[in-house]
């Protein structure tokens, strides 16, 4: 009875302060409401600020004082510096940072405009490594802590039928972030790995839900046959970022259905 008690306390993140970019909808409300759940005080990070004070509300009507809404936007340094100054007055030291803030643009590459192009890859990979240097600065002076980063299954393959190309290149840096941060302060005990959903049932997904040309592929492509729902990708988040995890940094979780291994 004792090692399946200490399993399951591999798992626990209790009076961890987590932060959650994108936090106040789709992944990461769920992310946010799976840590709160497990223990962990959270900090619901978003450019809504009106969105991330509801999903606030909703958290700590699970756990009183769980979580805080912060205003951050993720492609602005001095936005994520006083978010963390904010976050760190309220809940005290960052143990985990989980980088969800992701937007997507579907364009044909020939006419993909500069501006979607820079406003994708500013949000999706600039923005987690800004996360990343500023809370992870943080963490690797405290020799602890664990990033949790939102890649995607268009970081490892170009999906179809779609036009992605800014998205895809996006998630693929993320992936070699990852990797590159984890090897660079795995000495200063910090953890950086990824998880990599397939097609989630989100706000994000809903045009392509909608598409008879797309929807039916996506199905096909997928051996499950159906989407994720935003709590099985915030299970594989809590699991990186806990002790259940110790032993882990640098990979990419892949949790998409199937859809990577054919």
């Amino acid at each position: 009875m004792s090692s399946q008690t200490d399993a399951f306390a591999a798992f626990d993140v209790t009076d961890r302060v987590a932060v959650v970019t994108g936090g106040a909808r789709g992944i990461g409300r769920a992310i946010a409401e799976v840590l709160v759940q497990a223990g962990a005080r959270v900090a619901v990070a978003d450019r809504d600020v009106d969105a991330a004070v509801a999903t606030t509300r909703d958290l700590n009507a699970i756990r009183a004082d769980a979580a805080i809404a912060v205003e951050m936007d993720v492609t602005s340094k001095a936005s994520i510096a006083a978010a963390a100054a904010k976050i760190a007055r309220a809940l005290g030291a960052v143990d985990i940072l989980v980088n969800n803030a992701g937007i997507v643009k579907n364009a044909p590459a020939v006419e993909v405009t500069e501006e979607d192009w820079r406003s994708v890859l500013d949000v999706n990979l600039n923005g987690v490594f800004y996360c990343s240097q500023i809370f992870g600065s943080a963490m690797v002076a405290a020799q602890k802590g664990a990033i949790v980063n939102i890649a995607s299954i268009c970081g490892s393959v170009p999906v179809h039928p779609q036009p992605q190309a800014a998205y895809n290149a996006s998630k693929a840096g993320v992936n070699l972030l990852t990797k590159s941060l984890a090897v660079e302060w795995v000495k200063s005990g910090v953890r950086v790995n990824a998880v990599a959903p397939g097609y989630v049932s989100t706000e994000l997904t809903l045009a392509g839900r909608s598409n008879p040309d797309w929807f039916p592929v996506w199905l096909a492509s997928t051996p499950m046959g159906r989407l994720a729902e935003p709590v099985e990708i915030a299970r594989a988040v809590l699991f990186l970022a806990s002790d259940a995890a110790s032993y882990i940094t640098g990979t990419t979780l892949m949790v998409d259905g199937g859809y990577t291994a054919i």
